[in-house]
């Protein structure tokens, strides 16, 4: 997910250096040569492993098809959206896309409605949340390829010295228990806070979302909303009363991150791939996953997730791309894929298929409640920016005055 969708810029998978190969496919008629229906396949790199991958599915699709040939060209996230720009523009668009944005697509009826392109049986085991995100209108153009969600992260060693029983599932609970951590001193805070720039609209939305609030839908924005106040305000309230970091509002994620690891900061929310960094950095850590608390304790967690799709380039593939689509999805396909990438699965088969991976449970158990960013939104691009850049000054400004900074500069474009 390029930008904010992207899953890789939310530190997803540790993803090192990323993978660029080009088949150079284009459009024209459906068979080949040989009579083979051709299939063109475009998807963005998220680690040194994604094209083998690939590659791999391919292969086992094309023994079991053997009158489809699939064309896979791998692009970087940095090129992904200029090269699908430029083969739209010149009449060669993908067979089969993974991307993020996809509502422009769907805008220029680019795109298959997604239950034309795979059975009844693949479309009912996605997530219920997540086939709802890729709707435009009420209707779906894209599939949840792959998903993230958050949890809180518990260094259990401070709490209890903190004196702490239990981990909190209610800000009320959050707040007493984040003081009393911070009152433990030696530079160690209660709950780490990153409201810098790098993803200040995740923070933002672990809060103004737990309390009811919104960011808005496919049609308006509402930053500014009064629903949003109490979350922005409790934000407020952990700031002052010293249950955070010092300087939440310039401080970014990732490097908060390692100091929860180093075990200096009591409670964090984080990803699945934290797993990974605590077992690398320091494995001796006692630490716990356990869902965000919010005002009353409901269940919540923010989403995250890219997509594919196709493109209505030729109606003779149609098929075809519904055999590729249902073939990828099977669960003895599509969860080894998802594992090895290091993200979460968007079927219901695919979580039933992990609920056994100990580390990957807490973010299992939250997805049915996954809330999501107002992505299909032309304007979503412009608020994520106004987030990362004015939401941090809640540190030192009224609430209110910060909602509506923020939906101000969203308007204004």
């Amino acid at each position: 997910m390029k930008k904010s969708h992207r899953l890789g810029a939310l530190a997803l998978a540790a993803t090192a250096t990323l993978t660029l190969a080009s088949c150079g496919f284009g459009g024209g008629s459906g068979d080949d040569a040989s009579g083979k229906t051709t299939l063109d396949l475009l998807v963005p790199s998220y680690s040194d492993n994604t094209q083998g991958l690939w590659e791999d599915v391919i292969s086992g699709f094309e023994e079991e098809n053997p009158d489809i040939d699939v064309k896979l060209e791998v692009q970087s996230w940095d090129n992904l959206e200029s090269v699908i720009a430029t083969k739209i523009q010149g009449g060669e668009a993908p067979d089969i896309y993974n991307g993020g944005p996809f509502a422009g697509f769907a805008a220029d009826d680019l795109l298959y409605p997604a239950k034309d392109v795979v059975s009844s049986d693949t479309y009912s085991d996605f997530q219920d949340s997540f086939i709802k995100n890729a709707e435009v209108d009420g209707t779906a153009y894209a599939l949840p390829l792959i998903a993230s969600a958050r949890a809180l992260f518990v260094n259990n060693t401070l709490l209890e010295q903190a004196g702490v029983t239990a981990a909190p599932k209610t800000w009320d609970e959050l707040l007493d228990a984040s003081v009393k951590v911070s009152a433990l001193g030696n530079g160690i805070a209660g709950y780490g806070m990153p409201l810098g720039s790098e993803e200040a609209q995740a923070e933002a939305a672990v809060w103004l979302w737990g309390g009811g609030g919104t960011f808005g839908d496919a049609t308006e924005i509402t930053v500014d909303d009064p629903a949003n106040l109490p979350g922005a305000e409790q934000i407020k309230k952990m700031i002052d009363a010293g249950a955070t970091e010092a300087d939440p509002g310039s401080t970014n994620r990732s490097p908060l991150m390692d100091i929860f690891i180093q075990g200096k900061i009591g409670m964090q929310v984080g990803l699945p791939p934290t797993v990974g960094q605590i077992e690398e950095n320091n494995p001796e850590l006692d630490y716990s996953i356990v869902p965000i608390p919010t005002a009353d304790g409901s269940p919540f967690t923010l989403g995250v997730m890219d997509q594919l799709m196709a493109f209505k380039n030729d109606d003779d593939k149609k098929d075809a791309i519904t055999k590729f689509f249902d073939y990828y999805y099977s669960a003895d396909v599509y969860v080894p894929w998802v594992q090895a990438e290091g993200f979460l699965p968007v079927t219901k088969s695919g979580a039933d298929a992990l609920s056994g991976e100990e580390s990957l449970k807490p973010f299992l158990d939250v997805l049915p409640d996954a809330q999501f960013y107002p992505s299909t939104n032309p304007q979503w691009s412009a608020t994520d920016a106004a987030f990362k850049a004015l939401f941090g000054q809640i540190q030192s400004k009224p609430a209110q005055d910060v909602l509506t900074e923020i939906q101000a500069q969203v308007d204004a474009g």
